[in-house]
């Protein structure tokens, strides 16, 4: 396996972050009936790359660019115990690279950023049936919480 470089993401990574945004969606179209069929963006990149309460990691091999994650500081509810967390979110590895652990790379880094915020919880979303999704983060202790639920009322 060649070297893999973690680092901050730049605007002049832009057009490789636009083309891991459409991984993202098309590996979770599967799993979602609610999604758009067109063409859909699910991020602003640009803020991404520039907002002070978010980092946004890239993965490099030989040179290229290979996989994406950000961290994004939330105000939490009143009741919970703790006052903020990281949303973690844009997690995406290149077909060809995965499998060789560089999300975990890219997990790491962001746990490691938001600790330097003073962030003490990290929360993500996956699909109920992306299964190989949650064993990833299962194997980053991450644990399941809450299932989301929903009805179609157009179908009821």
């Amino acid at each position: 396996m060649q070297q893999i470089t973690i680092r901050k993401a730049t605007l002049n990574d832009m057009e490789t972050l636009l083309r891991f945004e459409q991984g993202v969606v098309e590996a979770e179209r599967p799993f979602d009936v609610t999604l758009k069929n067109e063409h859909t963006y699910y991020y602003n990149i640009n803020q991404l790359i520039t907002a002070p309460h978010i980092e946004l990691l890239v993965a490099e091999q030989a040179g290229q660019l290979v996989a994406s994650g950000y961290a994004r500081i939330e105000i939490a509810k009143p009741y919970l115990k703790h006052e903020k967390y990281a949303y973690l979110g844009f997690m995406y590895v290149a077909p060809e690279c995965r499998g060789q652990g560089i999300n975990q790379l890219i997990v790491e880094g962001l746990k490691a950023w938001s600790r330097s915020k003073n962030v003490t919880e990290l929360r993500l979303e996956v699909y109920d049936k992306n299964h190989g999704a949650i064993r990833a983060y299962e194997k980053k202790s991450f644990a399941r919480h809450m299932i989301l639920m929903r009805l179609d009322l157009n179908e009821d």
